[in-house]
């Protein structure tokens, strides 16, 4: 990143920002504000993902409805496109524990998603009389909105790639469960021995245990 900045202000007043960044204002006062864990937004591009796929949804149905002109809604959904293709990821610097019930968070996607557009349609990063954070990344959308859908879009794609994982974990105790079914065992209950049992009725209970949990995932 270079040392040149850009000036951009909110409420409080101005800050420099860095010139090639693609957060703004939002995103660096709470990048300064919570120093909590140190475990960045950037850390999870699932997340990163999911909300990109929300803004671009949100683009989308705001240009149906007649709120969001073609020219900004295509930039919008161009920028999205590059945060689902795990591009700009580095942008997302706030911390995963903050205040606000995600708004840094979403700040943070409308900003990158904004300054995208911006250069996108050829306008410099902070110029956001043409495509705004909050005016139209954010429209017609609040923290409230975004953050849990985004939550719920990541939380699908993190159960597809688990239930991919607990079948070849499944197979693998359902594999050992028929290798030890003559071995003998102890049953162990409340800390005590118990009647015997096979290794392999044990293996196989963990298999049962295993595909009963795939099942709830499955039918959420």
């Amino acid at each position: 990143m270079t040392t040149a900045t850009r000036q951009e202000h909110d409420l409080l007043g101005y800050r420099d920002v860095p010139a090639d960044a693609y957060y703004g204002i939002q995103t660096l006062r709470a990048f300064e504000n919570f120093t909590v864990s140190g475990v960045r937004l950037n850390q999870f591009s699932t997340f990163i993902r999911a909300f990109a796929t929300v803004k671009k949804a949100a683009a989308i149905a705001n240009n149906k409805v007649g709120v969001l002109n073609d020219t900004v809604k295509d930039a919008i959904a161009a920028a999205c496109d590059d945060l689902i293709d795990n591009k700009y990821h580095d942008q997302f610097i706030v911390d995963m524990f903050q205040g606000g019930a995600g708004t840094s968070t979403n700040m943070n996607a409308n900003e990158v998603i904004a300054n995208r557009a911006l250069e996108i349609l050829g306008y410099e990063k902070g110029d956001y009389q043409h495509v705004h954070p909050n005016n139209d990344v954010n429209l017609s959308q609040s923290t409230n909105d975004a953050y849990p859908t985004a939550m719920n879009v990541a939380l699908d794609d993190y159960c597809v790639r688990l239930l991919d994982k607990m079948a070849i974990l499944h197979t693998s105790l359902k594999k050992k469960s028929v290798e030890l079914a003559d071995q003998l065992k102890m049953g162990r209950t409340h800390l005590q021995d118990a009647v015997p049992m096979t290794a392999g009725q044990e293996f196989n209970a963990f298999a049962t245990m295993i595909k009963k949990e795939m099942e709830r995932i499955e039918a959420t």
